[in-house]
């Protein structure tokens, strides 16, 4: 049964697809299903000739997704990364005719509140950390066997966390005298390891979020999926991504940028103006939540929305 809560709790939820610019048969592709919120709002604008593609890696949003649409001829869901994009819409013959995808990055609602998917260092749960809890290695296992130069470049780089050899040290220690099994255990030890705190801000959150991004790897696959995305689209056709940290928000900026800025010619090549041919026209500047929306989703302050429309 659909829960409207989890729906309204999708971030930047009209502004999204409000960008996606829908008309009634549009294929579209939402690479990032969650709990279906920005899906219900598409489905809501497409008539019986249109189409929506959804992808998640959680094998419970899958669930979900049958639940709530499994009786619709008009909706789709692929267990898999939108990094896959590209192999899954060639298979089916629409790769270079998508008239939309959406990108949404963040971790879902559910994902955080459940204590056994091991995302939150506010509740007890086991270290696991997958978002498709069906394969990889979890959190726990890669804290148990990895070298602590590995660990410390992992919470510098994907976490941007300042006191990252301390805390990978601290880790290695910790281990030594028993294994790191479960989320508020990795959590005292990083709190114990930081020296000074952010006031209103855990000292946990850049080293859960480092090695979340890390055990997913959820940069690589973004920049996978940028790729594929630009390609599958039609000329006109629109990428929206909402980003919800800076090394995500840069990757996509850096990728927008490159493809509104044209052919990329020698620096001393004399070229017309009318030889320059960027491949993206963006769309407005980059979106933000409001402070009302913030207000009601404490979770929505840190994300940031842009739109490329493919030339």
């Amino acid at each position: 049964m659909m829960n409207a809560q989890k729906l309204h709790e999708s971030v930047l939820l009209r502004e999204a697809v409000d960008a996606l610019s829908i008309q009634p048969d549009s294929f579209l592709v939402d690479g990032t299903f969650g709990r279906g919120g920005h899906s219900h709002l598409i489905m809501e604008q497409l008539c019986e000739q249109g189409y929506l593609l959804a992808f998640d890696k959680d094998p419970e949003a899958i669930e979900f997704a049958n639940k709530l649409f499994g009786d619709d001829s008009r909706f789709g869901i692929v267990h898999a990364s939108f990094a896959e994009l590209a192999e899954v819409l060639k298979k089916r013959d629409v790769f270079g005719n998508v008239d939309g995808i959406l990108l949404d990055l963040g971790v879902s609602s559910p994902q955080l509140d459940q204590a056994e998917r091991g995302f939150s260092f506010m509740k007890d749960g086991p270290l696991d950390m997958r978002m498709n809890s069906s394969q990889g290695q979890t959190a726990a296992q890669w804290l148990a066997k990895a070298e602590e130069g590995k660990i410390r470049h992992v919470l510098k780089v994907y976490g941007e966390e300042k006191f990252a050899s301390r805390i990978a040290r601290r880790i290695v220690e910790s281990r030594a005298e028993q294994p790191i099994t479960t989320t508020l255990q990795l959590a005292k030890i990083i709190d114990d390891a930081v020296p000074k705190k952010d006031p209103g801000k855990h000292p946990a959150t850049r080293s859960f979020q480092a090695i979340r991004i890390f055990i997913n790897e959820e940069l690589s696959d973004l920049e996978r999926g940028l790729e594929a995305a630009y390609d599958a689209l039609k000329v006109g056709g629109r990428l929206v991504v909402i980003s919800f940290h800076s090394l995500e928000d840069r990757i996509v900026k850096r990728f927008f940028k490159k493809l509104a800025k044209a052919d990329d010619f020698p620096k001393d090549l004399p070229v017309m103006a009318d030889a320059i041919k960027p491949k993206v026209k963006l769309h407005g500047k980059p979106i933000k939540p409001s402070d009302v929306e913030v207000d009601d989703n404490v979770r929505s302050r840190s994300a940031i929305m842009r739109v490329a429309e493919k030339l």
